[in-house]
Formats: structure tokens, sequence, C-alpha cells
């Protein structure tokens, strides 16, 4: 272990004021690493740490793409779970390191393994789990909860490619519990049209998820109550007054958006599908997208040299709390920690619980296009 003075030399980049000089030393630090290290950086990342990703995308993209890289330190600019998918993916010999171990996920936290474990537990009551369920997992969970989808014969989801998994759930199974995100379930399942009165949502402080027998039985998709806190800002009646004052405007909303903003919505999907769709617009064209906002503020740039204006959904600011947390001077600190020899903040799923997640894992790969 470090002594407390190499500790104190490595940590001290908080006490930098100069913002420059934390991105100088950052680049310095890059270059001197050299294809030992890779960076990704999440959409939502904050710009003055996104610019230094050697890869940026969404959360599984950048875990393949670091798993093909040559590099030994895997930085994760994004929050802890990424981090764990990308060591359960990557090859032995690499490590996943997260800036800041605080940056977690709020709709992660909804549901955790000894709460899932109880409403599989209390389903059994009713009927066969095992014959009747596919546990379904979106990507923002934490690795366990991946584990128990692939030891149950379920399989883990993006926003990209919850179609195709939801349609070989059924494949399965006749139901699925769908977890932690409500909206990115429901959503889903609509679009494929599942009526809304067979999806239920299960409420995890309730005894049998405060559902009765009928509805159980009924139900095609039993959704988790949780949910992604940014993508709750948006309403319908922002969409209604945009388009009062801009009636030719397109509208795009990421699938956590509640069913009533997808609905008023012309295009939903995925960050990548956000960001292509814009892309592939004509010039001129006015967008209000509904996702985080350090997106939104990079696409506004990216694309106002095209004569497209692209607009925040909420009148209100809300960006990932959890993921802001990852910051210049955090970055700064694992990248000279790392040329002392020292691995900070490293993200290591136990052999175990990674087998069962590389499961389904695979699973969701061989079914999506």
């Amino acid at each position: 272990m470090a002594s407390s003075s190499a500790v104190e030399k490595i940590t001290d980049p908080f006490s930098i004021q100069d913002d420059e000089s934390c991105q100088q030393r950052i680049l310095a630090a890059k270059e001197a690493l050299g294809e030992r290290l890779v960076i990704l950086g999440h959409h939502y990342q904050r710009e003055e740490v996104f610019r230094h990703a050697d890869f940026s995308g969404d959360s599984l993209k950048l875990s393949r793409q670091a798993a093909n890289a040559k590099a030994e330190f895997i930085v994760f600019c994004g929050v802890h779970f990424m981090a764990e998918v990308a060591d359960i993916l990557s090859r032995p010999e690499q490590i996943s390191i997260i800036p800041d171990q605080n940056a977690g996920c709020s709709m992660a936290d909804m549901a955790d393994l000894p709460q899932v474990e109880r409403a599989w537990q209390e389903l059994s009551t009713l009927l066969d789990p095992e014959e009747s369920i596919t546990p379904v997992t979106y990507i923002n969970s934490a690795a366990d909860l991946k584990g128990f989808c692939g030891r149950h014969g379920g399989i883990v989801c993006t926003s990209t490619n919850a179609r195709h998994v939801l349609e070989w759930s059924f494949g399965q199974r006749e139901k699925v519990l769908f977890f932690p995100d409500q909206h990115l379930g429901r959503n889903t399942g609509a679009s494929m049209g599942v009526p809304l009165d067979e999806m239920v949502v299960w409420d995890y402080d309730q005894p049998m998820g405060g559902l009765t027998q009928e509805e159980v039985h009924k139900a095609k998709i039993i959704l988790w109550k949780g949910f992604c806190s940014v993508h709750q800002v948006f309403k319908p009646e922002q969409i209604e007054q945009f388009k009062r004052l801009y009636p030719e405007a397109k509208i795009i909303a990421h699938p956590e958006s509640s069913y009533e903003v997808c609905q008023k919505s012309d295009f939903v999907g995925s960050t990548e599908y956000i960001i292509q769709t814009i892309a592939d617009s004509a010039p001129g064209t006015r967008w209000l997208v509904g996702t985080e906002l350090n997106l939104v503020n990079r696409l506004h740039e990216q694309f106002k040299g095209e004569g497209k204006s692209v607009h925040f959904m909420s009148p209100t600011i809300c960006m990932c709390s959890t993921m802001f947390r990852i910051d210049p001077p955090h970055l700064l600190w694992t990248l000279e920690s790392l040329l002392e020899g020292q691995v900070v903040n490293r993200v290591e799923v136990v052999e175990g619980v990674a087998e069962q997640a590389r499961l389904a894992l695979q699973r969701m790969l061989e079914v999506s296009p």
C-alpha cells in the first residue's frame, strides 16, 4: 500500500483551481500510459471529461469496444454498473476502473438481489416461475441481478434491443418479470401490442408486489417499480407547449421516459438512436429531445452548423447527478495513480457472479440484430 505522503501527492489534484492545468495533466498522463490505457466516455458524461474518451457511446457498446482493445487498463467514465459490465466482458488480464466509486445509478439501486429473490419466491406461491416467467434485467442493473437472470433462464436487455429481447423471452415462457425500469418495459411492451392492463407494476415494498392473484395471472409483463429520475422530468404538456410554438418540430424521446411522453413523441429510442436520427435529419430541422442534458447540449453544438435546432425537453435542468461525479480531478487522480503503479477504484465482479451474468449477456447478444 502506498505511503501517506505518496497518497497525498497523487490525490492532491482536487486542490487544483486551474482547470486548464488539470486538463493538460490528463493529456500528459494519457500519452505516458499509451496503449496500456483506454478511456470510455458515456454519452451522458460532462464535456470536460467526455473529450478525453478514446471511445464514446452507450454502456454495452463501450464495454465491447474495450474488450477488443489492447489496453491493460479500462477507465470507464460512466457509472458503476457500466464498469461491472466492462469487467465481465473484458479479458482476464484487463482491469476495469471507475474514477469515482460513488458514481452509481439511482435506477439500478431500486432493485437489489434480495428484493428480486423475494419477488421470485412470492410469485412461486401462485405459479411456477421457472416454467412461467422469464426474468429480464435492463443493463442498468447490478452484476448480481444479471447473474440472477443467467441462472434462471433469463436475459439482459438494452434500450436498443429491448424488443428483440422481449420477443425471445415470450418464446421461452408466457410472462416476463422486467426490472428495474418500468418505463422501458412498458413502452417496449406497448410497441409490441401488449395491452396496458396486461402490464402490472410490482411494488417491491408491498407483499406480493401489491398485486392480486388475478392481476398476476392476467399479466404478460410484471414491471418493477423503478425509474430513471432524469427521464421523469419530461412531461406531455412540455411537448404540447413546444408544438404550439413550433408546429413543424420533431419530438424524440428515450424509452426511459413515461408512456405518455413516448406516445406524444415522433421517435422513441436509445441514445445511439437519438443521435443517429438527428444526424440523418434534413438541414434546418428542429428537435425537442427527451434525454439527459449533457447529450442534448452536445447535439445542439454538433448540428447547429447544419441549421438544426436541438432543444432540451424540460424547462428544469436535470442531468445525471451520479454520472456527474466523474470529473476531471477524479480522472486525473486515476491516471496519475496508474503512472505511480497504483490501481485505484478497480471494479471487479467475483467470478461466480460474472459467469452467470455473462450467460445472460451472451443470450442477449445472440438475439440482438
